[in-house]
């Protein structure tokens, strides 16, 4: 449903109906109220700021008379607050941005909330790509188990373990429920499988030598394959933090290689970095 639309009597029902889901804003207007005209452009940028916290639906009362005797409205303009079929909060004549806001907050679920719920929209669509962003924003605004699990689901599909395993790590035990548990689940079956033959034997190997830099660059390319980056990018920076130049500088560039593959919105990535600029400068 559009956000701001025209409330007709073609489509007064749909509009009952979808205020059982969400809020609508119904704003009673008419062109011989300059006043109305005012309200109205206050509301629909409202709306726009807002970006679907309610849906502004706005009745021209020349127009659709019935509807405005129907809400029995008296003065022009009115805005009513529709929720579950029914006007919860509302007023009369023109209020600004600031008054509308306070009236509005009290029923209008919060951003993190809408953004949650989109995400999820996107997870039940198998489009974890979708989801990321908005899981992101959320858990920025409200860093809450509820979140915290979702966006792990997201990062275990994406292949992000360490993001993933981060996440968990904090979730509280009163929170640790059946989706924490079958998230649990999935991270170990990853890291299982991201433990492959050929990372064990470039362990061994450089256990047996730990100063060769040659295993350790190999090993730390396939911890990143595997998207074991944490492992990858410490296993690099121990010896960067004796010899920025160690193997002539190569140990330094593959450490560069996989910040750079990592990209800015990355964690760990992140991390290393300001541990980098920490040797630096």
């Amino acid at each position: 449903m559009e956000n701001i639309l025209e409330l007709t009597k073609e489509n007064i029902q749909q509009i009952v109906d979808a205020s059982m889901e969400q809020v609508i804003v119904l704003a009673f207007w008419a062109d011989k109220s300059p006043e109305s005209l005012t309200l109205m452009q206050t509301l629909e940028s409202l709306s726009l700021q807002q970006n679907g916290r309610f849906v502004l639906a706005k009745v021209n009362c020349e127009a659709e008379m019935e509807i405005a005797n129907y809400f029995q409205i008296q003065n022009l303009p009115t805005t009513l607050v529709l929720h579950e079929g029914k006007p919860i909060d509302g007023f009369a004549g023109v209020q600004n941005a600031a008054q509308i806001t306070e009236m509005l907050d009290k029923h209008l679920p919060a951003a993190w909330q809408l953004k949650l719920n989109q995400a999820r929209v996107f997870l039940s669509e198998q489009n974890a790509i979708g989801a990321l962003p908005l899981l992101k924003e959320a858990y920025a605004e409200q860093p809450i188990a509820e979140i915290a699990l979702a966006l792990t689901d997201v990062y275990l599909s994406l292949g992000a373990l360490e993001d993933g395993q981060n996440l968990l790590c904090g979730i509280a035990l009163e929170d640790q429920d059946s989706y924490y548990q079958s998230l649990k689940a999935k991270l170990a079956l990853a890291l299982d499988a991201a433990d492959t033959p050929e990372i064990r034997k470039l362990q061994i190997d450089l256990e047996q030598s730990p100063n060769n830099f040659v295993v350790m660059i190999e090993l730390a390319k396939a911890l990143h394959q595997a998207q074991r980056n944490d492992e990858a990018l410490a296993l690099l920076f121990a010896p960067l933090q004796k010899d920025m130049a160690a193997l002539d500088g190569k140990v330094k560039g593959v450490f560069l290689e996989i910040l750079t593959a990592l990209g800015q919105g990355n964690s760990v990535a992140n991390q290393y970095r300001r541990k980098l600029y920490t040797l630096l400068y």
